[in-house]
């Protein structure tokens, strides 16, 4: 099973990893914030190692973004950032996994502090 797994964040300013830029990252122990670090890398280096890893980015600064939206029979471009909320996508990465449980430890060792994760299934389109 394919999942996109989201990262939200509102660092200041906008940097990656996200997290070395967010105030509750930042609050926390040195060795607290090492842990975490740790535990994202290894399971990073582990999803590279069983092929589950498909692929991922992180994304530029959401201020130089560009919001395209259908008006008028046309499309419309608006500069970034457009989202209603302080956090923005950081980035994202693709993941194929045996089991929804498998999918959920990852997005429970991607969240840190100050961050949003998101899990979601791929769509799977029924060709039949």
């Amino acid at each position: 099973m394919k999942y996109v797994v989201l990262i939200y964040s509102s660092p200041q300013p906008w940097g990656h990893p996200t997290g070395d830029y967010v105030p509750e990252h930042q609050a926390l122990p040195p060795a607290e914030r090492k842990r975490l670090n740790s535990a994202f890398e290894d399971l990073l280096g582990e999803l590279q190692a069983n092929g589950e890893l498909v692929g991922g980015e992180a994304l530029g600064d959401p201020a130089k973004s560009r919001l395209y939206r259908w008006t008028s029979g046309r499309p419309v471009v608006t500069d970034g950032p457009y989202s209603e909320s302080k956090e923005h996508l950081a980035g994202l990465f693709m993941i194929d996994v045996e089991t929804q449980e498998r999918a959920d430890l990852v997005g429970r060792t991607f969240a840190g502090p100050g961050e949003t994760v998101e899990v979601r299934p791929i769509h799977v389109f029924d060709n039949a």
